[in-house]
């Protein structure tokens, strides 16, 4: 009879496999200062306090030049400038409200994949119990083929 090549068994998998690594830690720990330092500026600017400072800022700067007596204008008004402002002031409150949104959304991603990673290692460890059954049953058939080895030969 002619046997078939043995199947590894459920210990030679386990120690062959490479142990589950957090790429987002890999990915910080290989960035440069500069990769960093950008980092830490989107974060920063993408915050709703960064939004706040920004629109305080704005209704004091028009505010200030345009109330406060004229030798304590620092930006006295123009009519162009004026109007240069308030046709950039969506600009200037929208790309922090934007990066808000951009790292909301990357938290949800990340989220969603830390869920994924959780679910592939139940996958994992149920793949594992089916195999060790596997292993289990191919071991009672090896020795019931042995048995009939012997049995056959006398």
């Amino acid at each position: 009879m002619s046997m078939t090549k043995k199947p590894i068994s459920l210990e030679d998998f386990k120690k062959k496999r490479k142990p589950l690594r957090s790429i987002n830690k890999e990915i910080h720990a290989k960035a440069s200062k500069l990769h960093k330092l950008a980092l830490y500026i989107t974060e920063s600017v993408g915050t709703i306090g960064f939004f706040l400072i920004i629109f305080a800022w704005s209704l004091f700067w028009l505010g200030w030049n345009l109330l406060a007596p004229k030798d304590l204008q620092f930006d006295p008004p123009m009519g162009f400038v004026l109007w240069l402002f308030i046709s950039n002031l969506i600009q200037i409150l929208l790309m922090p409200l934007i990066m808000v949104g951009q790292n909301i959304q990357g938290n949800h991603a990340e989220a969603r994949a830390e869920y994924d990673l959780e679910v592939n290692v139940k996958a994992e460890e149920e793949i594992e119990v089916i195999l060790a059954h596997l292993e289990y049953q191919n071991s009672l058939l090896m020795k019931m083929v042995e048995k009939l080895d012997m049995n056959i030969g006398k």
